[in-house]
């Protein structure tokens, strides 16, 4: 046996492996290019996983690809004369993927963006022809297995699965923050797991028996990642017919569980025989039945579910069957469910509103939605970004003049320390205020006691240790009624209590000064 690679080429094919299988939304993406560029990396772009706002490749991405291209062809021509170590076979293999992927995602991007028309089975088609051909130039045989058809169309339905999820993670969770990036990364993990290599050999097709529970204030987003997540499943490719066996446009089911009744939540999940009930006219098949293999049920507002209701959800999850509503057949469900919830449903289940069973069948994936408190915390420029995002969708080419007003309006009307409690969709909801009337004026803040407050905070795992000291303390304080007392609780000194309390109470002073301006406007 020889060796394919030397020393050096060795490294950076590692360095690509370690890329190729990583979370793209995570720092250890930009580590693994800076491990391989070395000191050609480009610092500027240190930082573009946190940027909704590239489309095209990155300097770094162009640099590693042309390289990639160099090493793989020269590592093929010694393959052609030689039998290889295993380890560089399969360092060679992970080469060949990076280029492959960088060399259809064009194509792949093509159809995503596009809107569904008679076109686009045939691009996928010849797509496909022109992947085979390039993956038998490099995949040579007896090294690879790629001569069977099933690996190829596996790799190939891989790879458009990699590309959709890339680009509806990005585009349906915008955000420049730490707290941003970690969401969407979880959102990642929700496709791929945290072992993407695990995934392409043999979860790719059982990720639907794992449930997705989204958790967050209300407002986040958490409808946007989890209609994310459910065009980023995986979709199998058909090579004979030269298309995807499904159509990922029409893969999400959404139901809002606490806007309809019961009853009404029945038949839209499970639907309904002719006669079951008093209106059903003719048969109606429910969200569970119009739902592909590869498809998902999204289940928005999960802690509102009737007691009821929830017995016959577990039965699904368990069993993956059910049953309409007046029928006696069993029919089986095939697709992923995704749920959502801004309540606390550990509490829902201490007051027995929410079955235990069906909390542990929900929570074996959990992705926490940050508020835009804790977003702009760590990021202030947060929220311009966001306010231009929004208001170039309310106000295409007149963006800037928007986006310039919301933000004179936020500065000098509501204050730059608010604490938007509505979260993203209060935000959107001010960029159409002053779009339509100039002015923004928000609701009264909900009273909130510290402690309430304080956990509901911590729990999302995202205060500074300074700003957890200073709640602490103000919560310890308002309990023991002095410095003295709450110093001696804390074990700390009374100045450190107060230095602590002093400062989270001026800021709470300057959100009531701006609010009674406000009210006085």
């Amino acid at each position: 046996m020889k060796a394919v690679l030397t020393a050096p080429q060795r490294q950076f094919a590692r360095s690509i492996a370690d890329l190729m299988y990583c979370n793209p939304f995570l720092p250890e993406r930009i580590e693994c290019e800076r491990e391989a560029l070395g000191g050609e990396f480009d610092e500027s772009m240190a930082e573009w996983n946190l940027r909704g706002d590239i489309r095209g490749d990155h300097p770094n991405v162009r640099k590693l690809l042309e390289r990639c291209e160099q090493l793989a062809e020269a590592s093929r021509e010694k393959l052609k004369r030689s039998t290889p170590r295993r380890g560089d076979l399969e360092l060679y293999e992970d080469l060949v993927l990076f280029v492959l992927y960088y060399r259809f995602r064009d194509a792949f991007n093509e159809v995503i963006q596009s809107a569904p028309s008679a076109r686009t089975t045939p691009s996928l088609a010849s797509c496909y022809a022109r992947f085979v051909k390039a993956a038998q130039r490099f995949l040579l045989p007896p090294h690879f297995a790629i001569s069977d058809p099933s690996e190829t169309a596996h790799l190939f339905a891989l790879f458009f699965q990699v590309k959709r999820a890339f680009h509806f993670i990005f585009r349906n969770i915008i955000g420049i923050s730490h707290p941003a990036a970690r969401f969407r990364a979880a959102a990642w993990q929700s496709v791929f797991t945290h072992n993407l290599r695990r995934y392409r050999q043999v979860l790719y097709d059982k990720m639907a028996d794992i449930t997705t529970l989204v958790t967050g204030p209300s407002g986040t987003g958490k409808d946007l990642a989890a209609r994310a997540i459910a065009m980023a499943r995986y979709v199998p490719f058909d090579p004979k017919a030269g298309k995807f066996v499904d159509e990922f446009r029409r893969s999400f089911h959404p139901i809002n569980l606490s806007a309809l009744s019961p009853t009404l939540i029945e038949s839209e999940l499970f639907g309904h025989v002719k006669g079951a009930f008093t209106g059903a006219i003719k048969d109606h098949p429910g969200r569970l039945e119009e739902c592909a293999d590869a498809g998902t049920v999204f289940l928005d507002e999960i802690g509102d579910l009737d007691p009821a209701i929830q017995v016959k959800l577990l039965r699904v999850l368990q069993t993956r069957s059910f049953r309409r509503v007046g029928d006696s057949e069993d029919r089986h469900f095939g697709g992923k469910v995704i749920a959502a919830t801004n309540r606390d449903l550990a509490s829902q289940m201490r007051g027995g509103r929410f079955r235990e069973d069906l909390y542990y069948r929900l929570c074996a994936d959990v992705v926490a939605a940050p508020s835009l408190e804790v977003r702009l915390r760590d990021q202030p420029n947060e929220l311009a970004n966001l306010v231009q995002f929004i208001a170039a969708r309310l106000a295409g080419s007149a963006a800037e003049s928007l986006a310039e007003e919301v933000t004179t309006c936020i500065r000098e009307q509501i204050g730059l320390d608010y604490s938007w409690p509505g979260n993203v969709r209060e935000l959107e909801q001010c960029v159409r205020n002053v779009l339509v009337r100039g002015k923004y004026s928000p609701p009264q803040e909900p009273t909130v006691s510290l402690d309430e407050s304080l956990a509901r905070d911590v729990s999302t795992g995202l205060l500074t240790i300074d700003e957890l000291m200073r709640r602490y303390c103000t919560l310890v304080y308002s309990q023991a009624g002095s410095y003295e007392e709450a110093a001696r609780t804390l074990q700390v000194d009374r100045r450190t209590v107060k230095a602590r309390v002093d400062l989270q109470l001026l800021g709470s002073q300057r959100r009531r000064r701006r609010h009674s301006q406000r009210d006085s406007e």
